[in-house]
């Protein structure tokens, strides 16, 4: 269980973005809630059900656990059942109908446009993995991929004459995403002047490849994208999730519709991509703050 623990972390920090301090508390949470499953000898994710659950969560409160703590370690647990269902490392979501109480969602950071060009011009064009780099970062900020949209996206999934591509989101369900002359550009130049090189053997399907040749991973792709913000002296906390947050955040403030915003990004549920309306208002608010003589 513990490896299944390494793996959804790893997913916290790449995928999701979240702070270090959360992924701590996740981490200290789940491996509380393994070692218990331990104790009482279930070492099997698939053995452990909700009865168990309800009895451990009733185990820290025999033990003067507060409530907040133990509401967190529920919605971690709940989170880590998610992860592993979402990745079919295991077949039932044994937390999901146990109740958790609603959390405040925190705002992500978000760049505005003069840190996004900064971000963009980071990469270094005369070396090869900058070209790759330029237009991967491209890429993201013109279609509000998820990172693990972006390094499965395949060649067969571009389509730059036309100017969209095609990829896979949550569920296996699949859809088209306008991309820009600046990203077509950007991935133009990678496609014919450093994919070739680094294809070397085989004949990997995948657009972005390491210098191995091979798919480039959301763990490489999280650390090359914080190097070029340290370049670009972009002081936010940088995730692959910001591009994404940014290129939301600057439609809905340009005016775009709510429902087309929801399409290109993939979400099921409208409510999600409401949720960038608040950032703006946030936006809107922190300014008014700081500038209103009488705020």
């Amino acid at each position: 269980m513990k490896v299944l623990l390494d793996e959804f972390l790893n997913y916290l920090t790449v995928e999701r973005g979240l702070s270090k301090n959360t992924i701590s508390s996740y981490r200290t949470d789940i491996l509380a809630f393994i070692g218990r499953m331990e104790k009482i000898g279930i070492k099997d994710i698939d053995r452990i059900k909700r009865q168990d659950i309800t009895a451990h969560m009733l185990y820290l409160k025999e033990k003067g656990i507060s409530g907040n703590s133990i509401s967190r370690a529920l919605v971690a647990i709940k989170m880590f059942y998610r992860f592993l269902v979402q990745e079919h490392l295991t077949k039932d979501d044994t937390a999901g109908v146990l109740e958790s109480p609603k959390l405040i969602r925190p705002l992500p950071n978000v760049l505005n446009i003069a840190e996004v060009e900064k971000l963009l011009g980071a990469p270094d064009l005369r070396d090869w993995m900058g070209i790759r780099d330029r237009a991967a970062l491209e890429l993201m900020y013109a279609s509000g991929m998820r990172v693990s949209e972006m390094v499965e996206l395949t060649m067969d999934g571009l389509n730059l004459d036309v100017g969209f591509i095609k990829c896979r989101g949550k569920g296996d369900k699949e859809r088209i995403v306008p991309i820009g002359k600046s990203a077509k550009e950007a991935v133009t130049r990678y496609i014919e002047k450093v994919r070739p090189r680094l294809l070397k053997k085989g004949n990997d399907k995948h657009l972005f490849l390491s210098r191995l040749g091979k798919k480039i991973s959301r763990q490489s792709f999280w650390k090359m994208m914080k190097s070029n913000a340290r370049k670009a002296r972009i002081k936010k906390e940088i995730t692959p999730h910001t591009l994404r947050h940014s290129f939301a955040t600057h439609l809905l403030e340009g005016g775009a519709d709510l429902r087309v915003v929801q399409e290109m990004l993939g979400h099921a549920d409208i409510a999600t991509t409401q949720f960038y309306t608040h950032i703006d208002k946030s936006r809107l608010k922190s300014i008014h703050t700081k500038f209103h003589p009488r705020a």
